[in-house]
């Protein structure tokens, strides 16, 4: 009896021991993401985002696609929110406070989900913020995937790292798609699909992008696409009213722009 007590034990043992290494990934994970529980949140809301994001481009999933819409930028909204939390965790009533509140990209991208909220729906709305909470949440999940240790899921990391090679590009153009925007709402508001004042508020959000110093992107293409539409129109082929409306164009533009400060 006491030999077959001890093996039992022994088998006992084993058995926790196996469960208990079983579990210790997961519950490093659990650890680590109670660690800093602003990050964690911050990927939950982004892989939201994906998920909805995803659900209203590809509608054979089924549900209102309208519902998907809101939801993405809800999520989004929501992550601007924890971000701002983040970036400026004490706040204060005051004009210094609100000032460094409007130069944060969390903050324009908060108005951003905010604006186009109750607006008709417009794919050209998701893309930014899918690459957005796609290039984010890379570097969460790689941490999650490494204390996880599964090789099964090794082709997921080469997958990360391939889409982090490829940032200034995604970023480029997420630029690009809010510069191009612009005309997308005006054009939308022939249609009667949009109103004028979603226009004004879009506006001045494409001026803080503009203005954004963690972000140059659009300020870089803004520049970049002047420079080629004057090198288009300073050839001889270019027609004369063509010429003179890019240039009146590039005039409107450039009054319009913000000065931007060091």
């Amino acid at each position: 009896m006491a030999d077959e007590s001890n093996s039992t034990g022994g088998g006992n043992n084993t058995n926790t021991n196996t469960s208990s290494s079983s579990s210790s990934p997961r519950t490093s994970v659990v650890s680590f993401m109670l660690s800093d529980k602003v990050a964690a949140s911050l990927w939950i809301t982004r892989i939201m985002t994906l998920h909805f994001t995803i659900f209203f481009f590809i509608p054979i999933f089924g549900g209102n696609y309208y519902s998907f819409y809101h939801r993405a930028l809800l999520s989004n909204a929501a992550t601007s929110a924890l971000r701002l939390y983040q970036r400026l965790p004490n706040f204060q009533l005051n004009r210094v406070y609100f000032g460094q509140l409007i130069m944060e990209d969390s903050c324009h991208y908060l108005l951003y989900s905010l604006i186009f909220l109750n607006s008709y729906p417009i794919t050209m709305v998701l893309a930014p913020l899918f690459l957005f909470a796609l290039l984010h949440a890379c570097a969460y999940t790689k941490a999650v995937l490494n204390i996880l240790n599964m090789n099964s899921l090794q082709f997921v990391l080469n997958l990360i790292t391939k889409l982090e090679t490829q940032q200034v590009n995604m970023l480029r153009f997420i630029a690009c798609n809010e510069i191009f925007l612009m005309p997308g709402i005006v054009l939308m508001i022939f249609f009667a699909k949009a109103s004028l004042f979603l226009l004004f508020i879009y506006y001045r959000f494409l001026t803080m992008r503009y203005s954004s110093r963690r972000n140059p992107y659009c300020r870089t293409l803004f520049t970049e696409m002047r420079m080629v539409v004057e090198v288009l129109c300073s050839k001889p082929q270019c027609p004369s009213f063509m010429r003179n409306l890019c240039q009146k164009s590039i005039g409107v533009i450039s009054r319009l722009a913000p000065q931007v400060y060091s």
